[in-house]
């Protein structure tokens, strides 16, 4: 930690429209970083030495039966893949799909192998402008989501398993009702998914190129939005896989599918399932990937417009993305749906071909570099969605502080959390209830982070329940612990563990969790509340108003007393009040209070040096001797009650020197009191020539920071005197010399005018203050010599 420390010296003086649509030529800007990557996919495959870039145009097997090499290949350097055809290419490859039922299984797989091709990175910004030239979109807006609900539905419980008997209360899957918001939605949409089916089918059948294809389908999706390009695509290929894998898994128990399995010879492919693993794991993945690629599409379009545009840096980059990651969704539909096609009426050497599944896995590495880039994306435009939402939300409390309300539920809700319904722990009872408990009262926010000192919890407490002693049945209040964390800094187990904690000691109210703090009010809380780490008390009064706003140092000080907390009450609390040992004290020890309404002679000291205490002790029983004086003495200890206090109590008692307070608490406490009075003191303006009840704490808190140890005597209430270490114990060893006074005057007042004498001009008085107490004067002035005190930072690391 850092604390301020003030010196004084008397020698020397010395801181995006609705649409979402893409259509600029710029889009291909980020297509390689896009499309490319670090890949774990080696560049070359058995059956392609050369390390050409493969076609992902699937079920194409390399074997003896057919080299790579010997395949035709076709060409990427037309202006209209979809159309053209290298010259190079031979005549068998180019086989209309109403001859592909003629053609032998052998030419078939030369066919296939034939267009086994993916563009080259230098063929990547051509092909785009293609794609984005069929983009021509009529503004109809289609809610893709619900529909993408029944896709996935569809692929995921379309898997490769037989149902061998139906169950006698077989569940019904697809419920109508599931899907009641999407059926009017179909009914507009069926025609176009029927179409787009029908168009992959007869390509793919027909062994036709998986780029050439793709482009069709673009034409025939050119009116629509990016995000239902896709979804529409997805929607067609999941017909067509929905139905392939529905009659496998109902051939052996439904006669219909049991005849439609036989004509696709899908037996025959179950029966090798083991073989096609590879491939089926392939499909799936890549299947997988298609789904994250297009939900992170959709999420694009969902974004909300009031907090994003099309301009924003983040967004418009997304956008440059989002036709390349379509384009290479739809490419993949295609292949997938090739695979499915492409296994009917194959033998059992394409059967046993692994080059599918290496070259599905290829594509599908592909498509999760793109899902990488538009989530990264993603992720940066929610960064900047949030950010909007804070200001807005800070914006609203600061609004909402401003504006005179009926009662505080408005103020409340925004500030603890107006999602929850049940946001708060009751206090006793430890169950959740809602904000409206506090719906009237005042209410202080309790404010701090999980570090809670032990003494801090339990004088709190103590105050909190305060009214039980006094025979009240209510308070008049209610308190509400508010946990600041920050929200960047992940969540443990040892966290969860000191809430958990914290929350079963607190008598009062709490939120149920950190997390559901809003960042803006966390950010108003630091803000204009000023916290910063050390616990504060901010009073809400029963309209939601503001009227402290830390009443910490004003519990610590009166206690209950202070009720209503208000900065009004602290100031009517100090025109009442003087220097006296009752405000020094107050409620920590009760028996010093009592010795005060005896009207006994009382002398409070500290310090941690052991010579000191010793010598000073001894002096004032010499003293007690001479002059028969029953005098109580009470050693107080530091503001940091550590080991070395702890030795020094241990002496104490050992040599019976005084009494003193053996719960740390004690100490710790007294020492609080005594810098929230000067906080207090502060926060109002006070100093010490205006204020002579700040001049004694400035002083009481300079002997806290010496060395040496310091002591205060009193007689009852008003006759008090204080004095620092040396000068005490001088004066004291010199009792001989002012004994006279005591029998005329009285031992305060004798004592008094006895250390004048030892008041010099020389002195170095220190004022040590934590340096996470908010507010601090850079002005304070010495209480010895009324000049200014020189500032500086000390940091210290203090284990004893």
């Amino acid at each position: 930690m850092y604390i301020y420390m003030y010196s004084s010296h008397a020698i020397s003086s010395q801181s995006i429209p609705r649409s979402r649509e893409f259509t600029s030529s710029y889009q291909m800007a980020n297509l390689q970083s896009m499309t490319t990557g670090p890949s774990v996919i080696p560049t070359t495959h058995p059956s392609n030495p050369t390390g050409h870039s493969m076609g992902v145009h699937p079920l194409v097997p390399t074997g003896p039966s057919m080299p790579i090499s010997a395949a035709p290949t076709m060409g990427s350097g037309s202006a209209s893949m979809g159309a053209a055809v290298n010259p190079s290419m031979s005549a068998a490859a180019v086989v209309h799909p109403t001859v592909a039922t003629a053609v032998t299984p052998h030419q078939k797989m030369q066919l296939i192998k034939s267009e086994r091709h993916l563009f080259s990175s230098s063929d990547d910004s051509m092909v785009m402008r293609q794609i984005i030239a069929t983009h021509s979109p009529d503004g109809r807006d289609i809610d893709t989501r619900p529909l993408l609900r029944v896709i996935e539905d569809v692929l995921h419980n379309a898997t490769p398993t037989v149902i061998v008997a139906t169950p006698p209360d077989m569940e019904v899957v697809g419920d109508r009702m599931q899907y009641a918001g999407t059926v009017g939605m179909l009914e507009a949409l069926a025609y176009t998914i029927h179409r787009i089916s029908c168009e992959i089918s007869c390509k793919c059948t027909g062994g036709g190129d998986a780029h050439a294809t793709t482009v069709v389908l673009f034409n025939q999706l050119s009116n629509y939005s990016w995000d239902a390009k896709v979804v529409l695509a997805l929607a067609a290929f999941a017909v067509s896989y929905g139905e392939f894998w529905l009659t496998a898994q109902l051939y052996t128990v439904n006669p219909l599918a049991k005849s439609v399995a036989m004509l696709k010879q899908v037996p025959d492919i179950l029966e090798h399932t083991d073989v096609l693993k590879p491939r089926f794991d392939a499909l799936n993945n890549l299947i997988k990937s298609m789904l994250d690629v297009t939900k992170c599409i959709i999420e694009f379009k969902e974004l909300p417009t009031q907090y994003i545009s099309p301009d924003n840096s983040p967004m418009s980059t997304a956008l440059t993305h989002i036709p390349t990651a379509v384009y290479w969704t739809i490419r993949s539909i295609v292949a997938c749906a090739s695979q499915i096609i492409g296994l009917i009426g194959l033998g059992h050497e394409y059967l046993s071909s692994t080059t599918e599944a290496w070259e599905l896995s290829s594509l599908a590495h592909k498509v999760n570099n793109i899902h990488g880039h538009l989530t990264k994306q993603l992720s940066l435009c929610h960064n900047h969605i949030d950010e909007k939402k804070h200001i807005e939300a800070y914006q609203t409390l600061v609004r909402l502080f401003d504006t005179i309300h009926v009662d505080n539920m408005k103020i409340l809700k925004a500030l603890i959390n107006n999602k929850e319904d049940l946001p708060l722990i009751e206090g006793l009872t430890k169950k959740r209830v809602s904000v409206d408990v506090l719906r009237r009262k005042i209410v202080i926010l309790f404010i701090s982070d999980l570090d809670i000192s032990r003494e801090e919890l339990f004088i709190l407490t103590q105050i909190y329940n305060d009214h039980l002693s006094t025979g009240k049945l209510e308070r008049h209040y209610e308190m509400v612990w508010l946990p600041v964390l920050d929200k960047s800094a992940p969540w443990t187990n040892s966290k969860q563990e000191a809430f958990n904690r914290l929350v079963s000691d607190m008598p009062w109210c709490s939120l149920y969790h950190p997390t559901i703090l809003d960042a803006a009010v966390i950010k108003y809380i630091k803000e204009v509340w000023r916290f910063d780490k050390k616990p504060m008390l901010v009073v809400l009064d029963s309209q939601g108003r503001l009227v402290c706003p830390n009443a910490l140092h004003m519990m610590w000080i009166w206690g209950s007393l202070a009720y209503p907390f208000s900065s009004t009450r602290e100031e009517a609390l100090w025109r009442d009040e003087t220097w006296r040992l009752e405000l020094l004290v107050d409620e920590i020890d009760p028996l010093i209070l009592k010795w005060i309404k005896e009207d006994r002679f009382i002398c409070l000291y500290g310090g941690e040096d052991i010579d000191w205490i010793r010598r000073f002790t001894s002096a004032m029983h010499h003293v007690v001797q001479e002059t028969r004086i029953p005098l109580e003495m009470v050693y107080v200890g530091k503001s940091n009650p550590r080991e070395r206090v702890r030795r020094a109590v241990a002496v104490i008692a050992e040599e019976k020197l005084s009494g003193y307070w053996q719960d740390p608490v004690m100490m710790w406490f007294f020492w609080v009191r005594l810098e929230s009075m000067l906080h207090s003191k502060m926060q109002a303006g006070r100093n010490i020539d205006n204020d002579p009840i700040m001049q004694e704490v400035m002083q009481m808190m300079s002997f806290d920071g010496s060395e040496e140890g310091w002591a205060v005597v009193s007689r009852g209430s008003a006759e008090i005197v204080k004095a620092h270490g040396r000068k005490i114990v001088d004066c004291l060893g010199k009792f001989e010399e002012w004994k006279g006074g005591v029998e005329r005057d009285g031992l305060v007042h004798a004592l008094t005018a006895a250390l004048v004498p030892y008041e010099t001009h020389e002195h170095c008085t220190r004022l040590i203050l934590p340096g996470d107490t908010g507010r601090i004067q850079d002005n304070v002035i010495c209480a010895e010599c009324r000049k200014p005190m020189e500032k500086y930072i000390l940091y210290r690391c203090c284990t004893d």
